[in-house]
């Protein structure tokens, strides 16, 4: 899947309204809808929520931009609408359903005079969970706090909230860790006994409005699960746990009363020590001088140019703890860093699992979905969170971490997440806060903002011969290169930087041209043919025909093709002539170029810089990756102004003994050098990667990680292959698999260091809290009613609205790039 339009949900809209799926013209549409603070930074409480529509007609490279989201309505602060939401959309559903129902009345510049009824329909609504709780009429609090699982939502009351514990009851019915008491689930030593509910117990709230458009009962997938925000919380909890973060930990003091409470995991139960309360230290989280190390492997990552921000300036100076973590960095630590910088920090079990889930987001981000890898992520991600209940407390389990289960089946329905999460709606919601020039009436400059920069975005595409937004080039835009016969001559660039000249000895120079003629398609019956004649001329296995090849090719093609030329042979062309020539003796040497659209710099050059654009790799002849290091940017020229670009790279040894792959994660000693004769690769062919330390195997090891460019799309010509077009860009790149490991009682308790005291009297830490009033049972079950629920319902907009504010800021020197898959 590349688009919603291979999801379940859009084909099957298509089969219960086959007139308006007849119309391929008729839009579909998507709605998203958050608040923002439109005053910066500043202590003034004010929450505005912009309506924004996007079309899903459009390709999906140009479907998010912002030049084509569409802003429908501007709902005023400064308070949050919360539940009073279904009276500002008033006027937006009015017109929906005048679109689907009559339509309106649209010129189609395909035909001359063709006037058609267009008519649009609503897919699906994109927002954070807050947000979605406002549109939909589900409550997010409470016990049945899941749209999805609704009265079956496993939860729990622990002290001072409601936990989502309890995953067993998605096994199968069949699978034996239904019946193992290590698991956590429905039995008296998890604190459950069956709830019994009413039909009259759910958390609908409100009846939505949007069940006034007469398809919407027919959409299977109506409110999507924000992919983004979930990952940011999951991402928070993991990396607040395992730093032993004081703001961000989930191994609070009362989730260790929960387990007394629970009557689980004695050896992390909190005890007196004299006046004092004693708090074991757990194996989930790092010690002292493992955070130092965690840190320090975060500061030194170097990523490529426009790949995400500057981690080194997210870290605190004492290397103790993460700061300022914006959501586009969360998705890159917990698919590139995580699952390497704590594999050494914390036992196997919990490494194992936490790259488990790692691997799960790497799966379901990518730009290319398959249905059947989504189908088994679900399956295995019921296991992946028991095995989370078997290591965290149940106060670690919030929403969002049980909301992660529901995910590959919102895939299945809805198709590649990048068209579904709020990256591209957070970046619009920036565009309109920089609208805001008279403080004192935010909404209007936003209005006069919009209504001009559309004008201006109007007229712009019909100025053809002035700069525009859309004819403006790249940054790493490599320019227009010529169509050439030969495709080696197609192996161009834009340098960068001061350019040099080399003078290469006969030995690399020849190299380098054999290579060129080698990987020249359009010679290979030239190249057949000479083996045929060495293969007649010199007797089998006398002399290494290969390299005899290699020596004489060149001098042999060279007179061949001069033959030919002066018998006036029509298949001897200029580009021709000019490869079998020789290139000129000095070449052009260059310290940075563009390929592509892909920066690449030497390797002499990135030790200097604070992102890493030296790392490449090329495919081998089977399904083996050459991982090195570029060392030199040559420009070999030849007659007649023809010119090509190779890349001469440092290759690492990729044999069993020195690259290791475990649990997705590829290892590789860059200690060794590999291929010394044979260093050359056009500048087309190369694949950029970074590198990123493996604290685990030593300093000589690192990480290859593979880079998705979120600008660069590469179409087939029929559009039907299922080959993965861009590097690690499908879901089945990555195999999920869960080790189950050992399923007996396993000892938490960190070796390091057994205790750490409470700075609190014991009289004041250990006071009762216990009881039924401040501790409850399942069975002791209490509801919020209406007013409570929407007090803490708006105060959780409230703060998203902060956090969606600060996600909006950007800062020249601290660049946040959001992947529409991230990578």
């Amino acid at each position: 899947m590349r688009h919603p339009v291979d999801g379940k949900s859009w084909q099957e809209f298509d089969k219960r309204h086959p007139q308006f799926a007849g119309d391929v013209r008729n839009v579909r549409l998507g709605l998203a809808a958050d608040g923002f603070n439109p005053f910066g930074n500043m202590s003034l409480s004010y929450s505005m929520w912009p309506v924004v529509l996007t079309t899903y007609n459009l390709p999906p490279w140009i479907c998010m931009k912002a030049e084509y989201l569409m802003l429908s309505l501007l709902i005023p602060g400064p308070q949050s609408p919360g539940k009073d939401m279904d009276v500002f959309l008033r006027p937006l559903i009015d017109e929906l359903k005048e679109l689907w129902v009559h339509g309106l009345d649209t010129r189609d510049a395909a035909y001359e005079n063709g006037v058609f009824r267009m008519r649009a329909a609503l897919l699906w609504t994109v927002n954070d969970f807050p947000a979605r709780s406002s549109l939909s009429g589900w409550s997010g609090q409470g016990y049945r706090a899941c749209p999805t699982c609704n009265e079956d939502t496993p939860s729990m009351r622990v002290i001072g909230k409601t936990a989502y514990f309890g995953h067993r009851r998605f096994l199968a019915t069949n699978h034996h860790w239904r019946s193992n008491l290590h698991i956590p689930g429905k039995h008296p030593n998890y604190g459950g006994v069956k709830r019994k509910r009413g039909d009259d117990e759910l958390n609908w709230r409100k009846k939505s409005i949007f069940y006034e458009l007469p398809y919407w009962a027919t959409i299977e997938l109506k409110h999507n699960l924000d992919v983004m925000h979930i990952e940011k919380n999951v991402c928070d909890s993991l990396l607040g746990t395992l730093l032993a973060d004081p703001h961000k930990s989930k191994d609070t003091d009362n989730a260790r009363r929960d387990l007394a409470k629970l009557s689980i995991r004695h050896e992390l139960h909190l005890f007196e020590d004299g006046n004092k309360l004693m708090k074991p230290a757990a194996d989930y989280t790092f010690s002292e001088a493992n955070r130092r190390k965690f840190c320090r492997f975060i500061r030194s990552v170097k990523f490529p140019d426009g790949f995400a921000s500057n981690m080194s300036k997210k870290v605190a100076q004492n290397d103790s703890r993460l700061l300022g973590l914006k959501s586009h960095d969360c998705h890159v630590i917990m698919q590139r860093l995580l699952p390497v910088g704590c594999r050494s920090l914390v036992t196997k079990n919990i490494w194992s699992t936490i790259v488990e889930l790692c691997t799960f987001f790497k799966q379901l981000c990518a730009s290319t979905v398959n249905v059947s890898d989504m189908v088994e992520a679900q399956k295995q991600l019921v296991l992946i969170l028991c095995k989370l209940e078997r290591i965290f407390p149940p106060a670690f389990f919030d929403i969002m971490i049980h909301l992660v289960l529901h995910l590959p089946e919102e895939a299945i329905l809805g198709g590649p997440v990048h068209m579904r999460w709020m990256y591209p709606f957070e970046r619009y919601l920036k565009r309109l806060k920089d609208y805001v020039r008279n403080a004192a009436k935010p909404e209007g400059s936003i209005a006069e903002g919009y209504v001009v920069d559309e004008a201006l975005t109007f007229c712009s595409r019909y100025f053809d011969d002035v700069e525009t937004r859309f004819n403006r080039p790249d940054r790493n835009d490599d320019g227009m290169h010529p169509t050439r016969q030969l495709s080696v001559f197609e192996s161009q660039c834009k340098p960068l930087g001061k350019q040099s000249y080399v003078e290469l000895d006969n030995n690399d120079r020849d190299k380098a041209e054999f290579y060129i003629l080698n990987n020249s398609p359009e010679l290979e019956p030239y190249l057949n043919e000479h083996k045929q004649e060495l293969h007649v001329r010199l007797r089998e296995g006398c002399l290494n025909i290969n390299e005899v090849h290699r020596t004489e090719f060149a001098g042999w093609f060279f007179e061949k093709i001069y033959t030919m030329h002066r018998m006036q042979a029509p298949e001897v062309t200029t580009e021709l002539l000019s490869l079998s020539s020789k290139t000129n003796m000095v070449v052009s040497s260059y310290p940075a170029c563009i390929v592509n659209g892909v920066r690449f710099v030497t390797h002499d050059r990135d030790v200097r810089l604070r992102t890493q654009n030296s790392g490449v790799s090329v495919p081998g002849t089977g399904q083996e990756m050459f991982y090195g290091q570029l060392q030199q940017i040559l420009e070999f020229s030849y007659l007649n102004g023809f010119s090509v670009v190779l890349f001469r790279c440092k290759w690492f040894k990729c044999d069993s003994k020195h690259m290791v792959t475990e649990n997705n994660i590829t290892s590789i000693d860059i200690n060794g050098e590999a291929y010394k004769d044979d260093q050359f690769i056009l500048a087309s062919q190369a694949k950029q990667v970074f590198y990123v330390a493996d604290p685990s195997r030593g300093p000589n090891w690192c990480v290859v990680q593979h880079v998705k460019h979120r600008s660069i799309w590469d179409i087939t010509d029929d559009g039907l292959s299922d080959i993965d077009l861009l590097q690690h860009n499908s879901s089945s790149n990555f195999t999920l698999f869960v080790d189950l490991g050992n399923l007996q009682e396993i000892n938490l308790l960190r070796r390091d260091q057994d205790v750490i005291p409470i700075v609190q009297p014991v009289t004041n830490a250990s006071r009762p809290v216990t009881d039924d009033s401040s501790f409850l049972n399942d069975a002791d079950e209490i509801e919020l009613s209406d007013e409570e629920d929407e007090s803490v319902e708006e105060y959780a907009d409230e703060e998203t609205d902060a956090e969606n504010d600060i996600d909006t800021e950007e800062d020249d020197d601290d660049r946040s790039y959001h992947a529409s898959d991230s990578d």
